[in-house]
């Protein structure tokens, strides 16, 4: 059983640190805190227990006592300031701004249980508070890692929901914070409730080569230390088992490779602490006289510190012959920042010591903020998680300079992130002195060329494409935007008149621009053609939104009935029968309307169909909507291309990965080697429909694609 935690184990820690003098706040604080929750201390106990363990000072630790009283009690932040300070009042302020979010009331267990809106919402308030006190958000780790500590005792709904949001938000954030003592933890607790078969599978694995394991940690333990003792280098050798949840990525890691999961040896890490970086270097080449070292796994962050924050040195070596094992060699410094991240930089004896590399970053991440202020949930939650809390790669300039990048990141991406003009004048890229596309994925270690003209005319639209994928980061995309922006408003207005014109077209959608213009929010028609020309506005986002507001169903109508269906809802009717016409084969986005037949129920048409245009019994035409549930519809597309070997194949392949099905095809041979192809696709709609006839446009010798009407 788990030692309960008590003030003692609290003042305990903080007497390692802190002068005595100070800890007065911290004891009238919990005797504060005492009171008003009539002894139930324990969550704010362990929260301030975490945060001691940071070495953060009095007036952090008396904020993690204190962070849930205004929420909680009828004490106000008045009271507490004129108690305690403003200090600490206003970390208790910036922790209570992160609880306020509104839970979806219908959590329902492994069914996405925090909506995009709602996780959008947490991560905006988790980032404005990185961006202005950081500390808060250091609170706000250590009161989420006590609250996953404590999930069994909650009801299924809500554990499942505070893991999913812990595992997307919380990690993250601990993970670019650099704050691995937390990030782990968070990670494992939280993957024992999302996915709990995987997890005790793992666990069960860990445990049946315990003592195997054991063996073979004290067999290398015993070599290392005897060899850097004979180096004369003074050192601490430890070997440990991998997390959970990394070893669950890295096994998923090898299944996708292809590559079997060796039990034993994938399960652990050895770590070599050192006195001074020298000794590190030192180290290495013990290590490596020792073991061969797998050339493609070594990594010196100590040179190129991770994430600006990060530093040791990483090699694989194969161990006693025939086993790879991955070794870290750090100073203690170093250690410490490893386990804690920047929360080192606020240790109680670094006191105000400034750090500019992340003051750079914050100031990096309040720009994005400021650009994303108005972004709707989706692209926010997408946008940030990469550009800020996802995975790295650290790639190079010709002259050995290094980049650190978003995963994923294009050769333009890299441009941009060197200069804005570079980025506007890039023609092409060499990556490792080979060519390659500008959609190309940068890889850890690769060395970036960009190829530019003297005086481009800047970038293209194309770029701002999210289905081309040329940019993957907001940085580089707004630097686009930007360029766009600063043109003749009147030729914005014009190529955005166009770009919208061609993309309904293309889906065969009759809508008036008063009305797009009106969804989207601007005071005009001009404004919204504006926005299009400029980038701000993409017709992917036109096709998504309008895919949306379709497909929402209206309080005024009945819940579908079994039996019914339920991908059209007759608007105030139940139980009655519909089907859709295949003259017009509307899908969700097209805006329809319902005939009611003799003997079939109701037809659903588009509200373009000719059919339904030249009726004349109109008084059998009823309002009908696209209700919720997801299908599949049969769309028909027409293209033409320039005939060629392979033409099929390439055309397949884009359909397959977009996970779209062919349910028929036809092929026209003309005499001027033109081709035409009618295909029946399966789609879920207006979005997913938009997204792949962009992408078929992009196929060598596609000359036009667009849903047959």
């Amino acid at each position: 059983m788990a030692k309960k935690t008590d003030i003692r184990t609290l003042i305990d820690r903080t007497q390692e640190y802190l002068p005595s003098e100070t800890l007065a706040l911290i004891e009238e604080a919990y005797e504060f805190v005492s009171q008003v929750y009539q002894g139930d201390v324990e969550h704010a106990l362990n929260t301030a227990v975490t945060i001691a363990e940071l070495q953060l000072n009095e007036h952090c630790i008396a904020a993690a006592l204190l962070h849930e009283v205004p929420i909680l009690s009828k004490v106000t932040l008045a009271e507490i300031e004129e108690k305690f300070g403003t200090e600490v009042a206003k970390l208790v302020e910036g922790v209570g701004k992160l609880a306020k979010v509104s839970w979806p009331k219908d959590l329902k267990p492994k069914k996405g249980a925090i909506d995009i809106e709602t996780h959008a919402e947490s991560l905006r308030k988790m980032l404005v508070a990185m961006s202005e006190d950081i500390r808060v958000v250091f609170i706000k780790l250590a009161c989420r890692l006590h609250r996953t500590r404590i999930l069994k005792r909650m009801p299924p709904a809500k554990r499942y929901a505070i893991a999913q949001e812990t595992m997307e938000i919380y990690a993250p954030v601990a993970h670019r914070l650099g704050i691995w003592q937390i990030k782990w933890q968070l990670e494992d607790l939280s993957f024992r409730y999302l996915e709990p078969k995987k997890y005790r599978d793992i666990v069960h694995l860990v445990a049946a080569r315990r003592e195997e394991r054991e063996r073979y940690i004290a067999q290398i333990t015993q070599i290392l230390k005897e060899e850097l003792r004979k180096a004369g280098i003074e050192a601490e050798v430890a070997g440990r088992p991998k997390h959970i949840y990394g070893i669950s990525r890295k096994m998923e890691k090898y299944a996708s490779q292809g590559k079997e999961f060796s039990d034993i040896y994938d399960l652990l890490g050895f770590r070599i602490l050192v006195n001074e970086v020298t000794d590190c270097y030192s180290a290495l080449g013990v290590v490596h006289s020792l073991w061969d070292p797998l050339p493609k796994e070594f990594n010196d962050y100590i040179v190129h510190r991770r994430g600006g924050v990060y530093q040791a040195l990483h090699t694989t070596v194969m161990c006693l012959g025939t086993t790879p094992l991955e070794i870290q060699i750090r100073t203690h410094d170093m250690h410490r920042v490893a386990e804690y991240g920047i929360a080192a930089h606020w240790r109680y004896k670094e006191g105000a010591k400034s750090d500019g590399g992340f003051e750079e970053r914050l100031a990096v991440l309040r720009q994005l903020l400021d650009w994303y202020k108005d972004v709707g949930g989706a692209e926010f939650v997408e946008s940030i998680s990469a550009d800020v809390l996802g995975d790295r790669v650290l790639v190079y300039t010709p002259k050995g300079d290094i980049k650190d990048l978003p995963a994923a990141s294009t050769p333009l991406d890299f441009a941009y992130q060197v200069h804005t003009d570079l980025g506007h004048r890039c023609i092409g890229a060499k990556v490792n002195r080979k060519m390659v596309p500008l959609s190309y994925h940068l890889q850890n270690g690769d060395i970036v060329e960009i190829l530019a003209t003297k005086k481009g005319k800047g970038p293209s639209r194309d770029w701002l494409n999210p289905t081309l994928g040329y940019l993957n980061t907001s940085h580089a995309r707004e630097k686009v935007r930007q360029w766009f922006r600063k043109q003749e408003r009147s030729e914005n207005i014009q190529r955005g008149q166009e770009l919208l014109e061609k993309e309904l077209r293309r889906l065969g959608i009759s809508v008036s621009d008063e009305e797009l213009a009106d969804l989207f929010k601007r005071d005009s028609v001009e404004d919204f053609f504006a926005a299009i020309g400029y980038g701000d506005i993409s017709c992917h986002q036109i096709a998504t939104k309008l895919a949306v507001q379709q497909e929402k169903p209206l309080p005024e109508v009945a819940p579908p009935q079994p039996g019914v269906s339920s991908a059209v809802q007759v608007m105030g009717v139940g139980d009655l029968l519909t089907h859709l016409a295949p003259c017009c084969n509307p899908v969700p986005g097209d805006e329809i309307i319902g005939y009611v037949t003799r003997t079939k129920g109701i037809s659903v048409h588009r509200k373009d169909c000719l059919n339904i245009v030249h009726i004349e019994e109109k008084e059998r035409l009823i309002k009908v909507e696209w209700g919720p549930r997801d299908q599949f519809y049969s769309v028909p597309v027409h293209i033409e291309a320039l005939d060629r070997v392979g033409l099929l194949r390439d055309i397949s392949a884009i359909v397959a990965e977009e996970g779209v099905n062919i349910a028929a095809a036809s092929i026209t041979d003309h005499e001027d080697q033109i081709t035409s192809m009618l295909l029946t696709l399966q789609t879920k709609g207006i979005g997913q429909l938009s997204r792949l006839l962009s992408k078929l446009e992009g196929v060598r010798g596609v000359i036009s694609v667009a849903r047959h009407t």
